[in-house]
């Protein structure tokens, strides 16, 4: 659930940086589709350290 999450908020993240640099729709959507895939790798890895750190089935 938190890798999703994590996705969601990075492709929003990468969306405003490309807006803020002046990019076009297609380095808007570049950048929102990077930010998402490092954000929820980041997220779905803390997600099963913290698993596994708090013993879940």
């Amino acid at each position: 659930m938190i890798g999703p999450l994590f996705a969601i908020i990075g492709f929003l993240w990468g969306y405003l940086v490309a807006r803020r640099r002046g990019g076009k729709t297609v380095d808007r959507l570049q950048y929102g589709a990077g930010f998402a895939i490092a954000f929820g790798l980041f997220g779905t890895l803390l997600g099963i350290a913290l698993a596994r750190y708090l013993g879940a089935a």
